[in-house]
């Protein structure tokens, strides 16, 4: 049925970061606090406002490195308005699961896009440059497992190995604070390396969903042929 929501699982995440817990006592009480005019589906549309000041901060600070800071303002509010969307839909019961499962993930790409891009500014080599756009569609493609793996199992995992979304928002908030002090010096060895681990860990990360898919074929392909045979006799 189109409008069933008991079997849908995008709500409930999978995998514990290293500040989950902590995250999540800030959520439990700030939830409660948020205006009554307020609502989910409100916060989760202004990381388009949170996306589109990323690039804006990260082309002024191609002119004045001082302005990276704005780029780690619209990252903390991301984080922020992003945090809370989904609790505050249970906490109100406005019942936008699988719309708010739609729109904050597709929305979490088009941020993950900008701050991308608003790094590219920062650089003048070709090489670099091309090197922001391989970046670019790995982060892309990084996502996509956990979306796909989600299509074909259900669980929904964005944390792995200790490591979620928070924990890549504090590392670009501390890439901003350093690159605004020492300069982009530290691009022409950092974004090679930045790239090696995201292909890295885009690599381990379907392979090993796809091992997960694959044993899950051939525990079904069993099952099914268990309960054919035992239907033939």
């Amino acid at each position: 049925m189109p409008g069933d929501q008991t079997a849908f699982a995008g709500d409930r995440k999978t995998g514990r970061s290293l500040l989950g817990p902590i995250e999540r006592r800030f959520i439990d009480a700030a939830v409660p606090r948020i205006p009554e005019p307020v609502l989910s589906h409100h916060l989760t549309m202004l990381t388009l406002v949170w996306s589109a000041g990323t690039v804006l901060f990260g082309w002024l600070a191609s002119r004045q490195l001082a302005w990276l800071h704005g780029v780690s303002l619209m990252v903390f509010a991301q984080w922020l308005t992003d945090s809370l969307d989904g609790s505050l839909g249970k906490y109100r019961r406005q019942g936008l699961v699988k719309w708010g499962f739609f729109m904050d993930h597709l929305l979490d790409l088009l941020f993950a896009g900008s701050v991308v891009i608003a790094y590219s500014f920062l650089v003048d080599a070709d090489w670099l440059r091309l090197l922001f756009l391989i970046l670019l569609l790995v982060t892309c493609a990084t996502m996509a497992v956990s979306f796909l793996s989600f299509a074909a199992t259900n669980r929904f995992q964005i944390a792995y190995y200790g490591l979620g979304p928070t924990e890549i928002r504090i590392g670009y908030i501390a890439l901003d604070t350093f690159v605004a002090f020492a300069g982009t010096a530290v691009f022409s060895w950092g974004v090679p390396l930045v790239v090696a681990l995201n292909v890295l860990t885009l690599v381990i990360l379907a392979a090993r969903t796809s091992r997960t898919l694959w044993r899950i074929d051939q525990e079904a392909d069993v099952d099914g042929a268990r309960t054919h045979g035992r239907r033939e006799r």
